[in-house]
């Protein structure tokens, strides 16, 4: 037997339901491609995108990492970005964490666990930057559970200091940068309030101007 076939008879199902429903559904999404948002989360494959916030595919423009983190080093990470937003003209950036984060975890403690200790290096940079603060949680989980919120809140300070996000400020794209975060043991998905929405908004070190621009 098909080691796929369960795989291949759910999407059969979901496909037939989805055409129940819309019956030129898959047919207009053949044609176009038009998302108001670019989510960035993470790979956990307890945290799916398009069903937390309750879209059908073609609603959402997705990449997913370890600890949804945003790193002016990663070309995957800021293909996305640039495509999503100079390309398909996302009015939205939703960088959303979670509760529990197995990556934010780790980056709280001393064990190796290989090739991605070098990725989660920003976050544990991130905690040790608010160890007194983390440090007077009462529980380790309160612990992870806040680091998780911060994480989210400097990855949307990150995507803000592209060059790609201000580019499309300073032509006037309407653009917003949201941090949120999702609670595994209630399915809850919330704002961290945590908006950038204009050039204005970043630390004046951040700031680039136009190109060409004196």
């Amino acid at each position: 037997m098909n080691e796929l076939q369960d795989l291949i008879d759910n999407n059969e199902r979901w496909a037939e339901a989805i055409k129940q429903e819309d019956p030129d559904f898959f047919s207009k999404l053949a044609r176009q491609q038009t998302p108001e948002y670019l989510w960035i989360g993470c790979s956990d494959a307890r945290v799916p995108a398009n069903e937390i916030v309750g879209m059908l595919p073609g609603d959402l423009f997705v990449h997913r990492n370890v600890a949804n983190v945003v790193l002016h080093t990663d070309l995957n990470c800021l293909s996305v970005i640039q495509y999503a937003v100079d390309v398909l003209k996302v009015k939205h950036i939703l960088v959303t964490g979670h509760y529990g984060c197995g990556g934010v975890r780790a980056s709280m403690q001393d064990r190796q666990l290989g090739l991605i200790d070098g990725w989660l290096r920003s976050i544990r940079d991130l905690y040790y930057e608010h160890r007194e603060a983390l440090g007077q949680l009462p529980t380790e989980e309160e612990r992870v559970d806040r680091l998780c919120e911060l994480n989210v809140i400097q990855q949307v300070a990150n995507v803000g200091h592209t060059s790609i996000v201000q580019n499309a400020w300073h032509r006037g794209q309407s653009l917003s940068i949201h941090g949120c975060i999702y609670g595994i043991k209630d399915g809850r998905w919330k704002s961290l309030n945590a908006t950038i929405s204009g050039f204005e908004q970043l630390p004046p070190q951040y700031r680039l101007r136009p190109v060409g621009a004196v």
